[in-house]
């Protein structure tokens, strides 16, 4: 009696605190039917696992480094104008945008494509050993192989210079090689922190993950994108698991959002504040493109990735262009892309022939027919596997970074995405997509009618399983 009572009491006290937390409906009704099927388990799984600890504290973070802010080179609506030529009805993507990330949209901007490890390895080796004071570096995975060696080294003789050097890796990420960066990084002497270590996130935080890629020297050059520090990127070597990918460098000050990103990250995990010099310097223009930091994350409730990328299809009046490794969106990124469509947008949308994970392609393929139903263009790459996270919008506005179209990427993850407004910036990364789907094959109904009704099963199991994948 006492049992049933003291769970009656814990499972109507969670209840109330689902109900008070604002969350997604199917996210309340999974937790409401976790309480009440295990009136003990469930409450506490539901205290262990489902209350978001995090946003409080990077609330508190950003309220803290606010007012030391200053975003120099704001984009007024005449930049905008001049930039957007003939398809100024972006502009409001932009006003969007303002709202939903709280970051202004910069001017002077010059990004530039780096195309897998082969491009971006060399680039951000070259930039360590030019620093003259600072080096941050922000990894979801740095391996300990021969090219994590090459940056512990890079980084080792800037610190032997003189230069700051602070490296953030993911407490999951670090794991996936043997030996690991991370007592490489601290043999060397250089300050090496772990975010959201697993001994001490599990069980609150486990799940929660760093996904971002970030490196700024100086504060003056940055790069971000979809790129770890691993040898599967730098195909020239030859690595036994190829993986392609996109990385960027960008220059001008957009570099100062990407280091407060960095900053922010840093400070949460480890307490130390990186504030004025070195970690920052004077914003010098160096292009024309605008751009914005949009980042992702459990500590942002107000979700301003999917409501950008939602906003981006919404915009859109020619063509919409996504490649992304995993391709699972929920149901308002679904939405946006078939009203486009409907719409006479063209949709393109280019994912892996397979992942590196077999039981999220059966998820994908359970999942991708009401696309083809509403005419968006489904291209598979085929092999080595393509890790490339990119969007583009009516040849002006690109999405660059890290984040792909998952559950996720668009709840669990901690990402780093970057809009740029540029006609010159989209044409190069258009024809990068133009050249994927040269070689990929269009999905058409008759290839999945032509599956076994025993992989439909399988592959429509997996469907309903997105939201946890």
């Amino acid at each position: 009696m006492l049992v049933a009572a003291l769970g009656a009491v814990m499972s109507v006290a969670t209840t109330l605190h689902v109900l008070l937390v604002p969350r997604l409906p199917r996210s309340a009704s999974g937790w409401l039917a976790v309480i009440w099927l295990s009136p003990i388990v469930g409450p506490l799984l539901y205290v262990l696992l489902g209350i978001n600890r995090i946003v409080r504290k990077g609330q508190t973070l950003r309220t803290e480094a606010a007012p030391a802010r200053e975003h120099p080179s704001p984009a007024s609506a005449d930049d905008l104008a001049a930039r957007l030529g003939d398809a100024p009805h972006v502009a409001a993507l932009a006003r969007a945008a303002d709202r939903l990330t709280h970051r202004p949209l910069l001017t002077g901007n010059r990004i530039e494509p780096l195309i897998d490890g082969d491009q971006a390895f060399p680039a951000m080796l070259e930039a360590i050993d030019g620093a003259r004071r600072s080096v941050t570096l922000m990894s979801f995975i740095f391996d300990g192989d021969d090219v994590g060696d090459r940056f512990v080294a890079a980084l080792a003789a800037a610190r032997q210079r003189g230069v700051e050097v602070r490296v953030l890796i993911d407490a999951a990420g670090v794991r996936y090689h043997r030996p690991r960066a991370d007592g490489k990084l601290r043999a060397a002497g250089l300050r090496t922190a772990l975010f959201l270590p697993i001994r001490k996130a599990f069980p609150r935080y486990w799940n929660l993950r760093n996904h971002r890629k970030v490196m700024v020297v100086d504060g003056e050059v940055g790069f971000t994108g979809g790129i770890n520090v691993r040898r599967h990127h730098w195909l020239a070597l030859d690595p036994t698991i190829p993986t392609r990918d996109l990385h960027f460098r960008l220059t001008g000050p957009i570099v100062t959002q990407l280091q407060h990103v960095f900053a922010d990250d840093w400070q949460f995990t480890t307490g130390e504040a990186l504030r004025g010099d070195p970690w920052y310097a004077p914003a010098v223009a160096d292009g024309d493109v605008l751009a914005r930091v949009v980042t992702e994350g459990p500590d942002d409730p107000s979700d301003p990735l999917p409501w950008t990328i939602v906003t981006a299809l919404s915009v859109a009046r020619r063509r919409v262009r996504v490649v992304t490794p995993y391709f699972l969106p929920d149901p308002g990124l679904v939405a946006g892309l078939e009203a486009a469509s409907l719409r006479g947008v063209t949709v393109d949308i280019v994912i892996p022939e397979r992942t590196n994970f077999r039981f999220f392609d059966a998820a994908v393929r359970g999942g991708i027919g009401q696309f083809l139903d509403h005419d968006v263009g489904i291209w598979c790459t085929p092999a080595p596997f393509d890790h490339t996270k990119l969007m583009t919008i009516d040849g002006t506005w690109t999405l660059l970074g890290s984040a792909n179209w998952d559950p996720r990427s668009m709840r669990l993850n901690f990402e780093l995405d970057v809009e740029a407004y540029s006609p010159e910036l989209t044409a190069r990364v258009d024809a990068l997509v133009d050249a994927r789907i040269a070689g990929a094959r269009r999905l058409d109904r008759t290839e999945l009618a032509g599956r076994t009704r025993l992989r439909r099963i399988l592959d429509n199991a997996a469907s309903v399983l997105q939201p946890y994948l």
